[in-house]
């Protein structure tokens, strides 16, 4: 059974970092793109960045560019996001999530949760002074 563990979220001040980790299994991490996603309260799904199967080449949402660092380790199954200069917009819950091909790519569809086919439970971040 394929499994997604996201870990890491937190209540922290904003400017404040944190790094989110995703622990998966169940099949070949190595042969896979794999992204985050987010939901705001009351809002929708928000993609915010994808990382290719080798991890050479990443994807990043305007709205964290230059804050969030998406990377991941194949040798120990694990994807992570490294967010700094975190704002109260940030505070989501994150997901990570599979997608069904090894290449990244930057354009996603308004339907997320049809382009990945399998995600995590999710984890709280929470920003706020």
């Amino acid at each position: 059974q394929v499994q997604l563990v996201e870990s890491g979220g937190d209540l922290v001040q904003p400017g404040r970092s944190l790094r989110l980790s995703c622990a998966a299994s169940g099949f070949h991490f190595s042969n896979y793109a794999m992204s985050w996603v987010r939901q705001a309260p009351g809002k929708g799904l928000e993609w915010i960045s994808e990382i290719n199967s080798g991890g050479g080449r990443t994807y990043i949402a305007d709205s964290v560019k230059g804050r969030f660092t998406i990377s991941r380790d194949n040798a120990k199954n694990t994807l992570y996001l490294q967010m700094n200069s975190l704002k109260p917009e940030d505070t989501a819950v994150y997901y990570c999530a599979k997608a069904p091909r090894p290449y990244a790519v930057g354009w996603h569809s308004a339907q997320l949760r049809d382009e990945y086919d399998y995600w995590g439970q999710g984890t709280q971040v929470t920003v706020s002074s």
